[in-house]
């Protein structure tokens, strides 16, 4: 029984083992929070301040945007037009649908059935976002983002990314210079994570989306790539959400978006302000499954204990029977006699 009980816990050890191995880059997203490389409020120098052309330039003066062709809805045109407004010296890029195909095909022939085999159009906006900003440098911003202040100051970093809640970062707003080694490991990533997930949601935050972004955000902090500031550097600067868009000095501020989001979002969204209860409802769960199990397993063993003492008995049966046999007829004989 010992034995039967060791070898219980040895397979769920080694199940449980498995799933964390498997998932340990998402866990351990869930205690990042980018502040060795957070970009701290007290280097970003005021709107309008002189400090800020003492700064060195890294990243080129170029804005990218994406959208379906160049009629951009109503409700994003402010946000658009802020942009340009504050950056006039800026080069502006705006990545149509048939813009970013022919762009991949003819600069990442590699990719193209990839892009081709999106299943979903947002996939395909969040991939050439990234390609963009390996090839070109500079900095995109999502339509729905509108520019509160220049960019200057960001363009002191190598790379820059913001914090997103609940963990981890998004990929609406972000900068880098040409070629630099997160974008490109990006990149070289998208195809490996082109997986179908059922759930639409999350298939594309986890193929091309900010949960994509920040896995390989997460494994490229361990590669030891994440360092140098300057020309030629490859750290990645994490801007936080307070300075991106929630005060009067923030760079950017939000507008409605997130037109690609359905009905499993929702539930995403509800299981993400429930997280608690999820996961003690789900270690109860295991715990029951786990005890099952356990009864189960106890029952087999039970079973199969009791099976060979039948067997046994009936292996011993006809030999007694047959000794039985035989000195009832040395009783008959004698009796005879």
């Amino acid at each position: 029984m010992r034995r039967a009980l060791l070898f219980f816990f040895l397979v769920n050890i080694l199940i449980v083992a498995f799933l964390v191995h498997a998932c340990f880059t998402l866990l351990t997203l869930l205690v990042e929070d980018g502040a060795k490389d957070a970009i701290h409020r007290a280097e970003i120098p005021a709107p309008n301040s002189p400090l800020i052309d003492t700064r060195p330039q890294l990243i080129p003066k170029i804005i990218h945007q994406t959208y379906i062709n160049e009629s951009i809805p109503e409700k994003w045109r402010e946000a658009q037009q802020s942009c340009l407004d504050l950056h006039e010296d800026y080069e502006y890029k705006l990545w149509t649908d048939v813009g970013a195909r022919d762009f991949i095909a003819t600069e990442y022939p590699w990719f193209l059935d990839t892009f081709d085999n999106y299943k979903h159009n947002i996939q395909r906006a969040d991939a050439i976002r990234y390609f963009v900003l390996v090839h070109f440098g500079g900095t995109y911003i999502d339509l729905d983002d509108g520019c509160n202040r220049r960019l200057d100051p960001l363009l002191s970093y190598p790379a820059w990314v913001h914090r997103t809640v609940p963990t981890g970062i998004s990929n609406d707003a972000m900068g880098a210079v040409p070629q630099h080694p997160f974008f490109l490991r990006v990149i070289e990533a998208l195809s490996a994570y082109d997986k179908n997930w059922q759930l639409p949601y999350i298939t594309i935050m986890y193929s091309t989306g900010p949960l994509f972004l920040s896995v390989i955000w997460k494994e490229y902090l361990a590669s030891g790539l994440n360092v140098g500031d300057g020309i030629g550097g490859g750290r990645v600067r994490v801007l936080s959400q307070g300075d991106y868009n929630q005060h009067a000095w923030s760079f950017f501020t939000e507008n409605e978006g997130s037109s690609w989001h359905g009905k499993d979002a929702r539930l995403i969204f509800w299981m993400g302000g429930h997280w608690k209860l999820l996961t003690a409802g789900g270690f109860m769960i295991a715990s029951i499954v786990g005890l099952c199990l356990w009864w189960a397993y106890g029952r087999m063993l039970l079973f199969g204990t009791r099976r060979g003492q039948s067997w046994t008995a009936g292996r011993r049966l006809p030999m007694l029977w047959r000794r039985g046999t035989q000195k009832e007829y040395e009783l008959v004989d004698q009796h005879e006699v």
